[in-house]
């Protein structure tokens, strides 16, 4: 209904289970798949209930998920899953029976500072994001980005400022100055727990998809893939169960 998708002929957007919405769709449609996936924490977030952390639930979710996003991606197509140390394990175990263990790419890490104290162990403060191909015909596009150093060695160039510095591509390992994570007061932030910043997004969808591309994300939560995907010219599909954030989607 009107209350709860909004449809143009190059974006849709749909409240509701993403199992439903995926078994609706076409094989092979969709270039890229993002998803800030549940992380298994078994908590109340308000916006919406998480997974408990328990292998056999994970795996009851996630299997028959992951077995329609691998039918409905091309063969051309990638797919980024973000979690963290709770389920990644057993995400990786079901990614490698549903796409293949060679299809396997990177286990990209995003470090991130925000305010936690642990006096029992090292505060958990990164993300895990599993990156996939269906075939070895990806796109992607490497991007590069600047580091500076005290003195020149080597290939070290020097810039406008005299500063020494190399261009090198993007490593699997994202630092927190790169894609810092939102928190209240922040200018991206819409109160929307777990809401993931536009730059971390932008990343992949440049990375991994083209101009015009159909990017997807089933666990569409702020609906920050939507916004960037508009911004850079691809169609976009997105789902969640959770009103709310098809409420604040719209609004973006």
């Amino acid at each position: 209904s009107t209350d709860t998708a909004i449809a143009y002929s190059t974006c849709y957007v749909q409240c509701g289970d993403n199992m439903e919405l995926l078994k609706s769709q076409p094989n092979e449609s969709v270039d890229l798949i993002y998803s800030d996936i549940l992380y298994g924490t078994g908590r109340n977030f308000g916006d919406y209930q998480d997974l408990k952390p328990i292998r056999s639930e994970i795996e009851a979710h996630y299997l028959p998920r992951l077995k329609e996003m691998h039918r409905v991606l091309k063969s051309t197509g990638s797919i980024y899953l973000q979690m963290d140390t709770r389920i990644n394990h057993w995400i990786r175990c079901i990614m490698d029976d549903v796409f293949g263990y060679e299809r396997f790419l990177n286990e990209i890490i995003w470090g991130y500072r925000i305010q936690g104290v642990s006096k029992s162990k090292y505060p958990s403060k990164h993300d895990h994001i599993l990156y996939y191909s269906k075939t070895d015909k990806r796109t992607y596009k490497p991007e590069k980005e600047r580091i500076y150093y005290e003195k020149q060695f080597f290939d070290v160039k020097t810039d406008e400022n005299g500063r020494f510095y190399s261009d090198v591509y993007v490593r699997d390992i994202w630092d927190c100055d790169i894609t810092k994570p939102l928190i209240s007061g922040s200018k991206e932030y819409l109160k929307y727990k777990t809401q993931k910043p536009k730059a971390l997004i932008e990343r992949i969808i440049k990375a991994s998809s083209n101009e015009g591309d159909t990017v997807a994300d089933y666990y569409l939560g702020s609906g920050t893939t939507c916004e960037v995907a508009l911004e850079l010219g691809r169609k976009f599909i997105g789902c969640d169960i959770n009103p709310k954030a098809i409420k604040i989607t719209k609004a973006r």
